[in-house]
């Protein structure tokens, strides 16, 4: 892609008129300094994309992994505690009898000598198979109570064990409550219940030591607060955050609250409750000192991206530069080329003319000039004035044909380009006139069908020849004997007109197509010098048209030139 980008661009430089402009170089050098500033910056691109997202995610990880480390040790610490709980219930329930357990003395000891040792209890029952409260050792009365008709009674008649969320209940403050149920060889069975402070667990989430703005707290798996929260409300209050998927590890997830701020969020399931333990922290903050990396870094990027641009245009102005200077030069070998070229074709032409026609002119012209000699020394007789008229007219014609003559061999004269006032279909049968005695001798149909309402156009009559004759020359070359060459001329729009040259000869493959202007380009080995369609090339563009060109191998060629009615400022001018 690259290399027929340059191709296209160097092409138009090497045939152009305007092509020694600085504007036209300015633009080239636009072009390569964007192409190679493309190829140069977008593996640097890429590179930083990569690495802002491979140090983004190492951020992050950072990040989460305190969060994620301290909220599994929390966890694990709120389990160790519910777990000696719930042994120590159970120990009770399993050591004692139902009647040292109905005992209030014996009771009563039991529970003190497990408050000295465990914090956080607060009261114990003995509770009957029945459901009714049989002895009560704690701040309230709730001896004869009947539980019989409370979930977690049922529910630990059913397990054998029950530990609650946290619930208002009898005593309308926060607790958290232990039953285990005992069940002798008899069937006797009883159920020792027990009840927690939730202040212990105030107490261990504040032992996290979060950084301010972070906050923690226990959910349940309903999304009720179990613990106050600093940001999200009270205890028994619904947690404004949604619930992430269960997960018994600690994870860390991207959230927003209900604010919209974003936050990290840490969560961890306990396996054997209800409880969920979460905490918050900011993103902002916890990615400040990425944001402030992420700043130098782009600083870092824009100066290397800024000195890139610098010396890539520089070393292309100094190339761009240096193809000036030598297109400058290599423009006026490739003018006189062009000159010799069409001094080569144009004598050709002008010695066959000179063999064919000046001779047999000359003699015309003799004898004529004798035949009116004679006609003078004539006395008058009848008819002498019919004869005069007639030699006058043969007179006449050959002075024409001394005009044509002339008119092609300044053709092949170097000079100014002349604008001048003229018809294209005019100089189309000229030119094809040329070549009617080879396509003859060859058998080849040489046909034009010109538009008779054609436009006139401002443009060089000897230019114009010279690429018709191009053309045609080429035409002639590809067609093989008895084919057919068509010329057409239309009105392509009130600004410009065009016509085209079609043969049915070989045609040219698509590799072909694309080289066809380029200099000393040829097809024909050892014939040609691969500078006709250059030069037809370069003088279509002087003079402000534009040239395509269809083939197909095998199938023959068209080639279609498009003109200006009005011709441009720069086709008046060529330099010598």
């Amino acid at each position: 892609m690259l290399g027929d980008i340059f191709r296209r661009h160097f092409r138009d430089l090497h045939t152009s008129e305007d092509a020694i402009s600085p504007e036209r170089y300015n633009v080239l050098k636009r072009k390569i300094v964007g192409l190679m500033a493309l190829v140069t910056l977008l593996p640097l691109l890429f590179m930083s994309a990569i690495n802002f997202m491979e140090f983004q995610s190492t951020m992050a990880r950072e990040v989460q992994n305190p969060l994620r480390v301290i909220l599994g040790k929390t966890r694990n610490t709120i389990e160790l505690f519910l777990a000696e709980r719930a042994s120590t219930v159970a120990f009770v329930a399993q050591a004692y009898s139902y009647q040292e357990l109905a005992d209030e003395r014996a009771l009563g000891r039991i529970f003190r000598v497990i408050r000295k040792e465990f914090d956080g209890f607060v009261d114990m029952g003995l509770v009957d198979s029945k459901g009714r409260m049989v002895n009560y050792v704690g701040p309230y009365d709730f001896k004869d109570r009947d539980y019989s008709g409370q979930d977690w009674f049922a529910q630990v008649m059913t397990s054998g064990k029950y530990i609650s969320d946290v619930f208002m209940g009898f005593r309308k403050l926060p607790h958290v409550v232990i039953a285990m149920q005992h069940t002798t060889e008899d069937g006797e069975t009883w159920v020792v219940r027990a009840t927690l402070d939730t202040r212990v667990f105030d107490r261990i989430i504040a032992a996290m030591s979060l950084e301010p703005g972070s906050d923690a707290f226990l959910l349940n798996r309903k999304g009720i607060l179990q613990t106050s929260s600093a940001l999200y409300g009270n205890v028994l209050e619904p947690c404004p955050l949604r619930l992430p998927p269960i997960s018994f590890e600690p994870q860390v997830v991207a959230a927003k609250d209900p604010s919209g701020q974003d936050i990290y969020m840490s969560y961890a399931y306990f396996p054997n409750t209800d409880f969920v333990l979460m905490a918050t922290k900011p993103r902002l903050g916890a990615v400040s000192a990425w944001y402030t990396l992420r700043g130098d870094l782009l600083l870092i990027f824009v100066v290397g991206v800024a000195a890139i641009f610098m010396v890539t245009s520089k070393v292309t102005g100094m190339l761009v530069n240096r193809m000036r200077e030598s297109e400058e030069r290599r423009s006026l070998a490739f003018r006189q080329v062009e000159h010799a070229q069409k001094l080569s074709s144009i004598g050709r032409l002008a010695a066959g003319v000179a063999h064919e026609i000046n001779n047999p002119l000359a003699i015309i012209n003799e004898k004529a000039g004798l035949m009116k000699d004679l006609l003078a020394l004539q006395e008058e007789f009848k008819g002498k004035a019919r004869f005069s008229i007639q030699v006058e007219a043969i007179l006449r014609a050959v002075e024409r044909c001394r005009g044509i003559t002339h008119r092609m061999l300044g053709f092949a004269r170097r000079m100014d380009v002349k604008i001048e006032a003229l018809s294209l279909n005019e100089v189309i049968r000229e030119t094809s006139g040329f070549l009617v005695r080879e396509a003859e001798h060859r058998n080849v149909e040489l046909a034009l069908e010109l538009d008779e309402n054609l436009a006139r156009i401002e443009s060089d009559r000897g230019q114009l020849q010279q690429v018709i004759l191009n053309i045609l020359n080429n035409a002639l070359a590809a067609v093989p004997d008895k084919g057919r060459i068509l010329v057409k001329s239309w009105n392509e729009s009130h600004e410009s007109v065009g016509f085209s040259i079609t043969d049915n000869g070989c045609g040219m493959s698509q590799d072909t197509l694309k080289c066809i202007f380029e200099p000393f380009f040829t097809t024909k080995r050892g014939k040609g010098t691969g500078l006709g369609l250059s030069i037809t090339y370069g003088i279509i563009k002087r003079l402000g048209g534009e040239v395509s060109v269809q083939s197909k191998e095998n199938d023959g060629s068209t080639f279609s030139v498009v003109l200006p009615v009005m011709a441009p400022p720069s086709a008046a001018v060529e330099a010598q």
